[in-house]
């Protein structure tokens, strides 16, 4: 009878309770994560084992629904990856949509930033992902830029433009560093040295002259009357081609002799007091006023401020021609082509009166932090010209390191006089000098009494 009884298998909530053998201890089978497990209930009475089993339940359903999470997590972990691999071809739609993207002042410089991607894009193809792109890419890019002759300042421009692309869109690299973000990928400011060309002032002779023909009836240019009126604002104001142009006459103070700009490029605000042949030409200006807010030239204004279909600013470029016509009147050329560069290098523009009005202040002995205070602390401006401060301050220095200098005694002061004034008309006072001169000669140097 006793070989009749068969081992028990009863399922409970998390398994199944069974017996190897009848009469056996009883064990827990249970699954996690789809694999199997089983736990001995170290008893052969069917009672105490399903006790036991409940008393386990709780734990295992906590590892159960731990080992789903888990799982779930890892699947989500998965589908998010599966997102972050962002498509070149789609990365530029992901940047304008990001909120840290670049926003510049200029619809222009947002223009160029667009184009900068779309030319990095182009040269690597766009059937790969973000993620992908690595300092190689990045290192023929700069090389391609190179070898068509971009100039230094345009190739590391380019760079930082997908530099900080590549950055906003840092989780969809997955971890990986910035390909863009290496020092190598730049070009260095004296990699240009051997140009023999840079920005030059102008002489004050040359500024007259550019005066001249904007005052004469030969030369022909648009809005003559009221660019001249905007040469004259750069050289006594040392500001840009924009902020001379679309100065108002609420930020001028005649009374008071005062002009206030916030610089468009900086945001800096500098206050300039207004010089004498300026005050000239804004009393004359003033029949164009039509109101406070009025631009104090309000044709080249309107001009520079003219956009094309894409919101860019095109009308600079317009005053700029003007600009360089007024220029070649007066026999410079603005521009020199340069060999193994892409454009030709500027030589004179409207930002030469800037470069002028550094240069005068420099000759005339006027302090550094004054200079930078009126023209927006423009490092390279200013320091280019408070490093040499003249031809003759430098002809000094060169004659004292050279000894050239001569060292005057007393009585090669006393004989140089005497010489001066034996040139003179001897009256009684002369006379006198020359008699306490002489004497005190005589007496080394001691004047009598």
């Amino acid at each position: 009878m006793k070989d009749n009884i068969k081992p028990i298998y009863e399922k409970c909530s998390v398994g199944t309770i069974y017996q190897l053998k009848a009469g056996g201890t009883f064990y827990l089978r249970y699954q996690i994560d789809g694999y199997r497990h089983c736990n001995s209930l170290r008893t052969v009475n069917l009672d105490e084992a399903r006790r036991r089993a409940n008393d386990l339940i709780p734990t295992l359903q906590a590892s159960t629904i731990d080992a789903i999470e888990s799982k779930e997590k890892e699947i989500r972990q998965l589908a998010t990856q599966a997102k972050r691999h962002l498509p070149l071809s789609e990365a530029w739609k992901k940047y304008l949509e990001h909120p840290e993207h670049a926003a510049p002042a200029t619809v222009g410089e947002m223009q160029a930033y667009e184009s900068t991607w779309l030319d990095f894009v182009e040269s690597i193809g766009s059937n790969i992902f973000l993620n992908e792109i690595t300092y190689v890419h990045a290192k023929a890019f700069a090389d391609a830029m190179r070898a068509k002759g971009y100039a230094v300042d345009t190739h590391n421009r380019r760079i930082k433009r997908v530099r900080k692309v590549m950055d906003v869109l840092k989780e969809y690299r997955l971890g990986k560093d910035n390909p863009f973000a290496y020092k190598n990928l730049l070009r260095l400011e004296r990699e240009e040295q051997n140009l023999g060309v840079r920005r030059l002032s102008f002489t004050r002779k040359q500024e007259a002259e550019i005066l001249s023909v904007l005052s004469d009836t030969k030369h022909r240019v648009k809005n003559k009357p009221e660019l001249k009126v905007v040469f004259i604002i750069g050289m006594y104001t040392g500001q840009r081609l924009k902020d001379c142009v679309l100065l108002r006459w609420n930020k001028i103070d005649l009374q008071n002799h005062l002009i206030h700009v916030v610089q468009f490029k900086t945001g800096k605000y500098v206050v300039i007091p207004i010089a004498p042949q300026l005050e000239k030409a804004l009393q004359e200006a003033l029949v164009w006023k039509t109101s406070d807010n009025a631009y104090v030239c309000p044709n080249v204004a309107e001009r520079y401020n003219i956009v094309d279909k894409n919101g860019k600013c095109s009308g600079s470029g317009l005053v700029d021609i003007d600009v360089l016509r007024v220029i070649k009147w007066i026999g410079l050329k603005p521009s020199v082509k340069v060999e193994g560069r892409k454009k030709a290098v500027t030589v004179y523009g409207f930002h030469s009166l800037r470069h002028s009005f550094v240069s005068h202040c420099a000759e005339a002995g006027v302090p550094r932090a004054v200079v930078s205070s009126i023209v927006g602390a423009d490092a390279d401006v200013v320091g280019e010209y408070y490093t040499h401060v003249g031809t003759e301050a430098q002809q000094m220095a060169i004659s004292a390191i050279s000894g050239t200098i001569a060292v005057m005694t007393a009585q090669d002061k006393i004989n140089s006089a005497l010489k001066y004034l034996e040139t003179i008309e001897r009256t009684p006072i002369i006379e006198k000098i020359v008699r306490i001169l002489t004497d005190g000669a005589s007496n080394d140097g001691e004047v009598p009494a």
